[in-house]
């Protein structure tokens, strides 16, 4: 008989998105915890304490705990492949935060490593699990819009990043096009499917900095629909929408409080209240431990995460060389 308990889960790393999913599982359905790991012992058990479940101050003595069957990573990007390992040892499956990996190779590799321990891997990408962008995406599908022409993303708010990891490439991979960026190719290729070729171009970056702050995406989908991006870590457009869908008879507004479609010449109608972080995380979470116990597919396939990881190094790879960079030639 197959167990339908809930999942018993470890957080690796307690900074503040690790705090998020501490949040969500004080509530969950589908998962519990039972520890948390990070090399500041004194965070991994202040969340643990509010969790009530034991800390570590590694990864290693959380792969150990008996009946441990998955983990959310939330550490730095450059440390996922090796803490990801410890758990594919133990035969524990793995949720890692954006991004995979610093690039795609190492994303592959993960991939791999997951295949032949024959454990589950997937990666956070909370935007596919936002209601209001699966009902745009639903617009698209079924023709409401027409002929689709025009998919544009922003991701800008001011954000002090230069005293953190984010800010480091040996870390992070990079900046702003490998952190936001991430999310922003996934839900492009979410509502209009894989991306052909990529055109980057980055503006200017603050004093000292040594990664790309802002910056602007141009991509082509394999459909031929092309898709715009903007992210920046120190301006903010202030937009009310982060998602937006144009064809020919009709837009999608996606918002970070309200979201609306409408066919040219009538009226918006609001089709949901927004983006809603709890829900959207809860969501990636729940679809995580759905996958685990045989209920559903993964929603978000290793392979996604490759893509994803793919297409920012082939922005990078733009901006080295100035022009557009097909990904199935990288």
């Amino acid at each position: 008989m197959i167990d339908r308990g809930k999942v018993r889960l470890g957080i690796v790393g307690a900074g503040g998105i690790a705090k998020a999913y501490a949040d969500l599982l004080a509530t969950s359905t589908t998962a519990e915890a039972v520890g948390v790991a990070d090399v500041r012992l004194e965070a991994a058990q202040a969340m643990a304490d509010g969790l009530g479940c034991p800390a570590f101050a590694d990864a290693a003595e959380l792969a150990a705990v008996d009946g441990l069957e998955a983990v959310v990573i939330c550490t730095p990007p450059s440390t996922h492949p090796a803490v990801a390992q410890v758990f594919f040892d133990r035969g524990v499956a793995v949720l890692s935060e954006k991004p995979m990996a610093v690039d795609r190779h190492r994303a592959r590799a993960m991939v791999d490593a997951a295949a032949t321990a024959g454990v589950t891997l997937t990666m956070a990408t909370k935007f596919r699990f936002c209601d209001d962008v699966n009902r745009a995406k639903a617009l698209v599908a079924d023709g409401s819009l027409g002929e689709v022409r025009l998919l544009e993303n922003a991701f800008t708010s001011r954000v002090d990043m230069s005293g953190r990891w984010n800010s480091d490439p040996a870390v992070s991979g990079g900046g702003v096009l490998v952190d936001n960026g991430t999310h922003s190719v996934d839900l492009a290729r979410h509502v209009l499917g894989p991306i052909a070729e990529i055109l980057a171009v980055e503006l200017t970056r603050p004093a000292g900095f040594v990664v790309d702050d802002t910056a602007r995406l141009f991509l082509r989908h394999e459909n031929g629909v092309e898709s715009t991006v903007d992210l920046s870590w120190s301006i903010d457009k202030s937009l009310a929408d982060f998602l937006r869908v144009y064809g020919t008879l009709g837009e999608v507004r996606v918002g970070w409080r309200e979201s609306a479609w409408r066919r040219y010449g009538e009226d918006w109608q609001v089709i949901g209240g927004g983006y809603a972080k709890g829900p959207a995380m809860g969501g990636a979470l729940d679809a995580f431990c759905c996958a685990i116990r045989g209920q559903a597919p993964l929603a978000v396939t290793p392979e996604d995460a490759i893509a994803a990881s793919a297409a920012i190094d082939a922005a990078y790879a733009s901006l080295a060389a100035g022009g557009w960079v097909r990904l199935a030639d990288l």
